[in-house]
């Protein structure tokens, strides 16, 4: 016997407790499988919108950036990555994914929570760009980002830090 309730089988239980994610640092190794993890996320998104998928591929090489990703683990398994740099006085979120099979269960919640405090320990706001169709976009406003501008793709968002950062210390 594991200590799980009888009533509930193992994923339900799993899915009620907290989730542990920790966040790692990317190696040039992670590139492909960061690579398979955008494309599987935003193929949708890419024959939406009519983008070539070539010239897609070519600005992601260009744009991951290995300072600037940590790799999302539950447990020890990769789950997923995110990419962020500190611009200014912000924090940029380039890009946040999370694998199909572990989407839906707190995991970018959490991660975008981390970023936040993170954000809000030095002072920052955190922004991103969220193409409008995303349904990501859903769980930004739910966190308190606010739209500052958009063009015809994308929503430019910010959240400005948490007012009492000493909650944060403890």
């Amino acid at each position: 016997m594991d200590g799980l309730p009888q009533s509930r089988n193992r994923n339900q239980w799993h899915s009620r407790q907290a989730v542990r994610i920790t966040l790692h640092p990317a190696r040039i190794q992670d590139f492909d499988y960061c690579a398979s993890l955008y494309f599987s996320g935003m193929k949708a998104i890419i024959q939406e919108l009519n983008l070539d998928m070539a010239a897609q591929a070519a600005g992601f090489r260009l744009q991951w950036k290995l300072t600037q990703v940590r790799i999302i683990r539950l447990d020890d398994v990769d789950v997923g990555w995110l990419q962020s740099d500190k611009i200014g006085d912000t924090v940029f979120l380039a890009q946040l994914f999370v694998n199909g099979p572990f989407q839906r269960q707190g995991i970018g919640t959490q991660v975008m929570n981390c970023l936040i405090g993170e954000a809000t320990l030095a002072r920052q706001a955190v922004t991103l760009a969220v193409v409008k169709i995303n349904p990501a976009l859903r769980l930004y406003e739910r966190l308190g980002f606010r739209i500052t501008h958009e063009d015809d793709r994308k929503f430019y968002m910010r959240r400005e830090p948490d007012a009492d950062v000493s909650i944060l210390k403890t």
